[in-house]
């Protein structure tokens, strides 16, 4: 697989300051290109925000009928599709497993376009202040991501310990091929009840995490200048065609695309710096 020379059409001109990607462990603030993406997947729950000024972004729930809003919420596991007339488009993701869906903001328990203008606000404020923040040069490891997006942490799902344990092995290294009998093992359960409290506390069958985890970790790569076989066997695929496949479901992207979109991003990761 070699990685493609030439880059999408971007629909207008998002200036390259505007975009930037601060990627932590439960956490993802994007503000960047939205690609023609096809229908898509993510583990997460999302969140899609038009820059002031932008025309509204459009979503369609599982090929239902197009909807529009400036403010969207997609729940983990929701086969959607966004379109953007815009080139720049803000999208938050939230891990299932680090926070209690029951206790979340109430604007983030829907699915669709909601009404929430002073949350699209605040979000516009943070993007601006991280801009700023990027563009001198700082670290963003002092700042607090739910603070700055939510005004408050978010309320924490609270995991058996045993569960949280593989969870937790599996957000530091998606690469490792862990299988479900190793790691029900390793926290002294059998494979069936394994998987059962599995699904019961994370919201998600372990095939299905641990599938998303690898995917989420493409983020970590896209501006590293790896071949995209590379950094097929870097984020723990067997082959290039699993890697395209599987990036494809989660994302509606070719992996091309989003290294290709992801140029000229700032990209500033929690476990890894910043690069630009």
């Amino acid at each position: 697989m070699q990685r493609t020379r030439t880059t999408p059409p971007e629909r207008g001109a998002a200036q390259q300051g505007e975009r930037l990607m601060w990627l932590t462990p439960h956490r993802v603030f994007y503000a960047g290109l939205l690609g023609a993406a096809a229908e898509r997947t993510m583990g997460g729950h999302g969140v899609y925000v038009s820059p002031a000024g932008a025309p509204p972004n459009r979503i369609r729930i599982g090929g239902g009928a197009w909807m529009t809003g400036e403010f969207i919420v997609v729940p983990p596991h929701v086969l959607h599709q966004v379109e953007s007339t815009h080139p720049l488009i803000f999208n938050l993701l939230i891990e299932s497993e680090s926070v209690d869906p029951a206790r979340m903001p109430a604007f983030l328990q829907h699915c669709g376009p909601v009404e929430a203008p002073a949350f699209v606000q605040r979000l516009r404020e943070a993007h601006a202040h991280l801009l700023a923040a990027s563009a001198r040069g700082m670290s963003f490891e002092g700042f607090d991501f739910d603070a700055m997006f939510f005004g408050e942490a978010l309320a924490p799902r609270a995991l058996d310990a045993r569960i949280r344990k593989v969870a937790d092995a599996i957000n530091a290294d998606p690469a490792t091929p862990m299988s479900a009998e190793e790691c029900a093992a390793s926290v002294h359960l059998s494979f069936s009840r394994f998987l059962h409290l599995f699904k019961q506390e994370t919201g998600m069958a372990f095939r299905a995490f641990r599938a998303w985890k690898r995917a989420r970790s493409l983020l970590r790569y896209v501006q590293q200048g790896s071949t995209l076989t590379d950094i097929a066997l870097d984020t723990g695929y067997p082959d290039s065609t699993h890697f395209s496949h599987s990036i494809r479901q989660v994302y509606g992207l070719k992996p091309s695309d989003i290294v290709a979109g992801s140029r000229r991003l700032a990209l500033h990761d929690a476990a890894g710096g910043f690069r630009q």
